[in-house]
């Protein structure tokens, strides 16, 4: 009897742990980096800590973190100048990427009331 109890938790643990365990999940540094140069942003002002967190997260919900480094890359990278910057101004998929990333970007701002700059 005791171990079939032993079985149903440990059956129910990993179902509760599996999707964790698959989400699009962040490493810590990425999401550091986007708060710090988010709340730089907004004057350091200590109350982004926890508005950027938010932001962080809900674009981690929104796509892989592989996705996540060649949409932020395109786009800050845009304003590149000459040729070097060319790469990622021109491009159709590469435009796209980053409207696409703006776009959800600006829906996590928005749930997470952080006014854009």
């Amino acid at each position: 009897m005791m171990r079939s109890h032993w079985l149903l938790l440990s059956t129910l643990l990993a179902a509760f742990a599996t999707p964790a365990a698959q989400a699009n999940d962040f490493p810590t540094s990425s999401r550091v980096e986007y708060v710090l140069e988010c709340m730089q942003k907004h004057e350091s002002k200590y109350e982004y800590l926890y508005k950027c967190s938010c932001v962080i997260d809900h674009i981690a919900k929104a796509m892989t973190h592989e996705e996540y480094l060649e949409m932020s890359t395109s786009l800050r990278n845009q304003t590149m100048a000459g040729e070097r910057g060319a790469v990622f101004r021109d491009p159709p998929p590469v435009k796209e990427m980053a409207v696409k990333y703006k776009a959800i970007q600006a829906e996590a701002n928005k749930a997470c009331y952080v006014a854009p700059r």
